[in-house]
């Protein structure tokens, strides 16, 4: 089996616990739960300013495990408050568009933070742009 841990990517907060940002595996990318922090571990003011660095951030990881956003399957979403869905669903289709992955979205509690998304992928292939 082939296996390779991305324990830190540029560009994003330093993991905070004993996990990697992402364990790639059997052509595919497994990424731990992304925040809505920068690098500096700020978060933007409002739950789509959060939403929306989430997924970036989530794009970086990919991006640097040998994926993009095109070749998520599968993305596993937490939300704090469930009054956010509609805004999540608008803001999540601006990053994915109309090729959209599986999904599962939960109502949690976090530890100050309003979400938390995690997902796998598939690892691009030499024939992929």
């Amino acid at each position: 089996m082939s296996l390779r841990r991305v324990r830190e990517a540029q560009g994003l907060a330093a993991p905070v616990g004993a996990f990697s940002h992402a364990v790639i595996a059997n052509g595919f990318v497994y990424t731990s739960g992304q925040l809505p922090t920068d690098a500096d571990g700020a978060q933007p003011a409002g739950f789509e300013a959060q939403l929306d660095q989430t997924l970036n951030n989530l794009r970086t990881l990919l991006e640097a495990s040998g994926s993009d956003m095109r070749h998520v399957v599968k993305v596993n979403g937490y939300l704090t408050n469930p009054d956010d869905l509609e805004a999540y669903n608008r803001v999540y289709r601006r990053h994915f568009g109309d090729d959209l992955p599986a999904r599962t979205t939960v109502g949690v509690t976090l530890w100050g933070v309003s979400l938390e998304i995690d997902c796998v992928a598939v690892l691009k292939g030499d024939d992929d742009a």
